[in-house]
Formats: C-alpha cells, sequence, structure tokens
C-alpha cells in the first residue's frame, strides 16, 4: 500500500502547510542507517525498511492527521565504522540534526512528533532525544520500532540463540520481500555468538546491556542466521510491522497528558 502523494509534507508548498497542517497533525520522521549488513545485504537495508513501512503505515492510518518527512539516512551507526561503506553520524551530531528537524517542526504549528526508527544503533539517542525536543520546542514526541531488535528486548528466530540482532533470520527474510534485487542469498551464512548463552545478564536482551562493535562477533559483520530467511517470512514480518506503526499512530493521534492536578 502506497502513502498518498498528498501525505508526503516535502510535496507541499509553504502556504499549503500552513492551510493543511495544524495542531492536530502528526508527523512522522523515519531514521533509517547507511551501514554494513554483512555479504548477503546491502548498506541500504535500515532505511528501505524505515520508508517502506513508514509508506504504508501512514497510507493504513490516512484517516487521521498524519504526514510523512523525508527519511534520515546517515544516523549513529558506528557500531559498524570498521566496515567500509558505512556512513554515520555521531551522537552529537545526531542529537543536533534531530533538534534542528524538532524546532522546524515546532514553527509548523503541529504538535506531535513521531520518530519511526529503523536502526537499533539509533535506539538509545532517539530516546534521549524524545525529551530533548520535549524541553526544547514544547513538542509531543514518540519513538516507534517496527521491529524491537533483540538486543533491546524484541524476539529472535529460532535457532539464533536470541542473538539475531544485525541481518540475520528476520531482517534478511524482510529485505526478501521488500527488495529481493539487492538480496545475496548466496553469500549469506550463518554467524550466531551461541557463546552468549553462557551469561545470564550479560546478553543480547539481558539485564546487563553491553558496548559492542559488529565485528566483535567475526568478520562476516552480520550476527544471526539469513541462511532461515525467507520471502514468505519477510512479507509477514513487514505486514506485522506496519500493522503495529499504524495502531501506534492511532493511539499517538488521541494521547494526551491529563490535567496535572488530577490522578486519574
Amino acid at each position: 500500500m502506497a502513502v498518498l502523494p498528498e501525505r508526503h509534507l516535502a510535496d507541499l508548498t509553504g502556504p499549503e502547510v500552513l492551510t493543511n497542517l495544524g495542531e492536530r497533525s502528526i508527523l512522522v520522521q523515519p531514521l533509517g542507517a547507511v551501514e554494513q549488513h554483512g555479504p548477503h545485504l546491502p548498506l541500504s537495508t535500515d532505511l528501505v525498511i524505515a520508508e517502506a513501512t513508514a509508506e504504508a503505515a501512514v497510507a493504513a492510518a490516512s484517516d487521521l492527521d498524519v504526514w510523512l518527512l523525508p527519511p534520515l539516512a546517515y544516523t549513529k551507526s558506528n557500531e559498524h565504522a570498521w566496515s567500509s561503506g558505512t556512513i554515520w553520524l555521531s551522537a552529537t551530531t545526531l542529537l543536533a540534526v534531530l533538534d534542528d528537524i524538532g524546532r522546524c517542526v515546532a514553527r509548523t504549528g503541529t504538535r506531535k512528533l513521531v520518530i519511526l526508527n529503523g536502526h537499533g544503533g539509533n535506539s538509545a539517542l532517539a530516546a534521549v532525544a524524545n525529551r530533548e525536543l520535549r524541553l526544547a520546542h514544547g513538542l509531543m514526541t514518540f519513538l516507534v520500532h517496527p521491529f524491537v531488535p533483540a538486543d533491546q528486548g524484541g524476539a529472535s528466530a529460532d535457532g539464533e540463540a536470541g542473538a539475531g540482532v544485525h541481518g540475520g533470520t528476520d531482517e534478511t527474510s524482510v529485505m526478501l520481500h521488500l527488495r529481493p534485487d539487492l538480496v545475496d542469498m548466496s553469500q549469506a551464512v550463518a554467524n550466531v555468538p551461541h557463546w552468549l548463552q553462557e551469561f545470564e545478564r550479560v546478553r543480547f536482551g539481558g539485564s546487563v546491556p553491553f558496548g559492542w562493535t559488529s565485528d566483535d562477533f567475526g568478520p562476516h559483520g552480520h550476527i544471526g542466521d539469513p541462511t532461515a530467511a525467507t520471502p514468505e517470512l519477510g512479507k509477514a514480518l513487514f505486514e506485522r510491522g506496519v500493522d503495529h506503526v499504524a495502531q501506534a499512530l492511532r493511539e499517538i493521534d488521541r494521547f494526551e497528558f491529563r490535567d496535572r492536578n488530577t490522578t486519574s
């Protein structure tokens, strides 16, 4: 399902923004990445998935006053800085960029900004930006993931020992559904760090997060098992992610802070 053309903010004229957007409007900012995804997936994987999900979710919620901003391709990807082709912003730069976007959004008269994050390496910073944008610009801010990464408590495919965090079964499947022309399954190999199962707390999704770069788990760059990926699984996962984001937009549409003097 393609987003209605008139729902792309960047396709409006300046005067049209003034007449079409108001306090009830919701702006959606997709965040992707340009980073290595192993030998089988393109650098654009997170960008492709974030943009496609945002387009389809905004179309599914087109009865709401929701608008799509152009995706941000370059984000915080320095866990892949070791690999050629990865283009990343520093934490300071990305926070500054999100602050600049928030300042401009606030000038439209819109009160609600949704960050739709397609790259797990952005999650912590995007959560910080949520609060910073509220403090700095008075916006109501929300962070939505189409798929919660396994290292942040999300699910991982069977056989990945909870470690399918990057270029594994699920992500490869979604790309086989969306852009099979960019996937080279002849280069797909399993790269699952089963040794993490020795730890109860210090592990992906455990109670003790740890700093890592993708080459800490081998030279391939991905972490998971892409050999189990199928386009059918990708279609199901993508549709589930779109539905999740669309339903989140419906809740965001009616979400308001209660009177500070009430407790219920």
